[in-house]
């Protein structure tokens, strides 16, 4: 069986380079008999194929290599013969070398059913030229190891399938470990990973957590109650991210407009100092106990991570205003407010229109009271009047006077200048969008300069008629009422240009002006209808007080039992003292009446926990590191509310690092025994601002040893309690000079020391006097003598041009020439 193939590969030896260009032509008409062939060959291959494969091995190596030697030939000759033909066996001829290796099976074979026949030697060649292109496609693929796969899906394609599940996942897995190997090592990145940004330690635990979860997960896919575990597991987790970003209740501050800063300090558990820095950073200088607007709120909290909720006790969340219908509108007074600087004659020009004499009832000459009034003009047009304080400290009332007022008068006085409370004003009209007439007061007066006045007007942006602007001005003299009747004249005709009317015929809503505790009428509250009508037996909410309307009183105390739009009241029937600039409201409903002020308390009460501030740790080490921190606790009690409020404020101000101002409980009315004793049990001053306490609460105060101080101006009480902060501070102590001795010889005695003989040049010396021994100007020792003596005898004190010996306490290098310098130490008052 051996020696029919080895003549065939003698044969195609020999064989001419011709012959094969001649028979490549005919390979369709062999092609159906050599499929016949084959399928008998088949059956003889798989009969002698346990002897075959040695030399079959061998055979087809040589044959492969000589075949593309002489293919290499035939292609050069032919060309002229068959040019379609030439095309598949130069593809053969170009990629036979990479084929034969994996051919070798198919070509043993082929020898073997070619051995029987002897003879075929051409079909033998054209079967691997009809095979060759075939594979030529497999061959294409990049990686070789895909092929060998390919066989063995041929194969085994059932089992296959179950291997991919784990596959890709392990292969993941073991990936991102090499990469972080290769990451660890420091270099060689083969796989161009140069381009891609490094990872960092985290963020690469965290790919590998990911991937070790998700081959979890597909190992446990199948399961269906852990895929069911894993579905909430994820909800779970989503739903706590979601929970997470959302803002939570603690991150929302609820606070009233007008909160000081250090309440708000303590809202957001911050140190008050991070928040007057965050102030000083956006432009504001703004003190701890300052109060502080919603803008700047707003700023604040943002800046610390926070939402702001403003919650006013005035404001009716489910409540809408219904609006009123053109027909039943009606004009109204213009409400007019006057503001200024202290002195600069307000109220004297409020007495004059009034024709009366508010100036002498008034303590100390100056306002401390918001007061409202009503006046008929000789043409019989009513204006209702507010007249503000001008001092420093009711900032809070030339506030709400502005955003209650239609018209503001802006009063400066000719011989002085625009004033920082003047300014003031001009802010708050501005702010509120109310049109300004300047008043430009005491032009009678010698010294008065009302040009010098516009000229610092037009410096703040504000020019008035004169000087070819908007702002209408009028020089006038309170006193003498010199051009009173030109201002109102010019007000009436901003009034006419504003067009101001309101409805009468619906229940009364304005804004409270004062509230006070009246020993005779109980609480009292000044207010100003703004709409509506106001009738006797009205249900009324101010704030979180309710009650029903009792009385009410123009401000010539007279009664009155309905009142219209812009007209000023006193009203009784209140349960409390509501805030001054509270807005009140008529309601029909009694019920509804006292929801609404009982939701309004409940506000406030949790307002006020939210800002109680408790002593912590940390506060208390502070405290004693400081060592002379000190606390001044003062209980407010004054006639009106808004003077509370202003003093309140003025007294918290004077706060500082060492001494601390607590106001523990402010009110209005009478100082009572209950005020004692709260008083005795937190160790506070009681200050009264016009009011006065009976006889029996002396007693008691005198007996529980509790201060009461009572004032009725408002800048003496604030330098009172300043005197005393700064009695509560630690003297400061300084040293005086008190003698200037030289040294003139020096005595060296044993079992005593040096003994100095000294002049007095300067001051005296006495036998207590600290000393400091000075050479050539550099202090050398300080400490006391042990000896003072004038020749023999012992000296309590030496005075200068006198001469004296003294002895050093455990110091004997005193030398010619030295300066001894007395001292003592003095301590001194501290002021803050």
């Amino acid at each position: 069986e051996e020696a029919p193939p080895a003549k065939t590969v003698a044969e195609k030896t020999e064989q001419p380079a011709a012959e094969k260009t001649e028979k490549a032509t005919p390979e369709k008409a062999v092609e159906q008999p050599e499929e016949e062939a084959t399928e008998d060959d088949v059956i003889r291959a798989k009969k002698g194929k346990v002897e075959g494969p040695k030399v079959l091995g061998k055979i087809d190596v040589d044959a492969g290599k000589k075949k593309g030697a002489k293919k290499t030939k035939s292609v050069e000759q032919p060309e002229e013969v068959a040019p379609p033909a030439a095309e598949p066996v130069a593809e053969a001829k170009t990629e036979a070398p990479a084929e034969t290796p994996a051919e070798e099976p198919v070509k043993a074979e082929d020898d073997k059913k070619a051995a029987p026949d002897a003879g075929p030697e051409m079909i033998e060649t054209q079967k691997v030229k009809l095979t060759g292109p075939k594979i030529m496609g497999k061959i294409v693929l990049p990686d070789p190891r895909e092929k060998k796969t390919e066989k063995k899906t041929d194969a085994n394609a059932d089992r296959k399938k179950r291997k991919r599940i784990r596959k890709p996942e392990r292969i993941n897995v073991d990936r991102v470990r090499e990469d972080q190997r290769r990451d660890n090592r420091g270099g060689d990145n083969r796989n161009n990973d140069r381009n891609k940004p490094p990872l960092d330690p985290e963020e690469q635990q965290r790919l590998i957590q990911e991937q070790v979860r998700s081959t979890l997960a597909k190992l446990g896919a199948g399961k269906g109650r852990s895929n069911k575990s894993k579905m909430r597991r994820q909800k779970r987790e989503e739903r706590q991210e979601e929970e997470a970003s959302m803002p939570t209740e603690s991150d929302v501050l609820h606070v009233a407009e007008f909160t000081s800063l250090s309440e708000l300090a303590s809202l957001m558990n911050t140190a008050p100092s991070e928040l007057v820095q965050k102030c000083f950073d956006i432009g504001t200088m703004v003190s701890i106990n300052q109060r502080l607007d919603a803008e700047i709120i707003e700023l604040l909290a943002e800046e610390f991570g926070f939402k702001v909720k403003f919650i006013n006790a005035s404001e009716d969340e489910e409540e809408e205003e219904i609006e009123d219908t053109p027909e039943s509108l009606e004009g109204r007074p213009p409400i007019v407010t006057i503001m200024g600087h202290v002195d600069h004659g307000k109220t004297s020009l409020l007495d004059y229109i009034r024709a009366s004499n508010v100036v002498a009832g008034e303590k100390g000459g100056i306002t401390q009271h918001i007061g409202a009034y009503e006046v008929v003009t000789e043409g019989g047009k009513h204006i209702a009047f507010l007249d503000t304080p001008g001092h420093e400290a009711f900032t809070a009332m030339r506030a709400r006077g502005a955003k209650l007022t239609d018209i503001a008068i802006i009063v400066i006085a000719a011989d002085d200048r625009v004033m920082p409370q003047t300014k003031e004003a001009i802010s708050h009209a501005q702010a509120a969008g109310v049109p300004m007439v300047f008043a430009i007061n005491k032009v009678d007066r010698p010294t008065a300069n009302p040009e010098k006045i516009k000229e610092e007007l037009a410096q703040l942006n504000i020019l008035v008629e004169d000087w070819g602007g908007k702002y209408q001005s009028q020089d006038i003299s309170a006193k003498s009422g010199l051009n009173v009747a030109s201002l109102l004249e010019k007000v009436l005709l901003e009034a006419e240009l504003l067009d101001l009317k309101a409805n009468p015929n619906k229940p009364a809503v304005g804004t409270v002006i004062e509230a006070a505790l009246d020993k005779g009428r109980g609480y009292t509250s000044n207010i100003m209808v703004q709409e509506g009508t106001m009738k006797i037996g009205d249900m009324v909410v101010a704030g979180p007080y309710f009650g029903r309307v009792k009385a009410m009183f123009n401000e010539r105390n007279q009664k009155v039992t309905e009142a219209g739009p812009s007209t000023p009241l006193l009203l009784l029937g209140l349960n409390g003292a509501p805030q001054a600039g509270e807005r009140f409201k008529v309601f029909a409903d009694e019920d509804e009446a006292k929801n609404t002020a009982n939701r309004r308390m409940q506000i406030l009460r949790e307002q006020g926990i939210r800002t109680q501030k408790h002593i912590t740790l940390e506060e208390i080490g502070r405290r004693k590191a400081l060592g002379t921190f000190r606390e001044l606790n003062i209980i407010i009690k004054a006639d009106v509310d808004g003077s509370s409020e202003a003093l309140t404020d003025s007294l918290m101000k004077l706060s500082t690092e060492e001494v601390q101002v607590n106001v523990i409980f402010k009110g209005v009315g009478q100082i009572t025994e209950s005020d004692i004793m709260l008083a005795s049990a937190s160790d506070a001053v009681i200050v009264g601002f016009q009011v006065r306490p009976s006889s029996s609460v002396r007693q008691l105060a005198e007996k529980e040893g509790v201060e009461i101080r009572l004032y009725s101006i408002i800048y003496n009480a604030i330098e009172e309690v300043k005197a005393a902060m700064e009695g509560m501070l630690a003297p400061k102590v300084e040293e005086k000079i008190t003698c200037t001795v030289e040294v003139r010889e020096v005595f060296k005695i044993s079992k005593v020391g040096t003994i100095a003989g000294c002049n007095v040049q300067e001051g005296k010396i006495t036998r207590n006097t600290r000393i400091r021994l000075i050479r050539d100007g550099i202090v050398i020792h300080t400490g006391s003598l042990d000896s003072l003596k004038r020749y023999k005898d012992d000296a309590k004190e030496v005075t200068a041009g006198m001469d004296c010996g003294l002895n050093l306490h455990n110091y004997n290098d005193v030398q010619v020439g030295d300066i001894i310098e007395g001292f003592e130490e003095v301590e001194v008052k501290r002021k803050l």
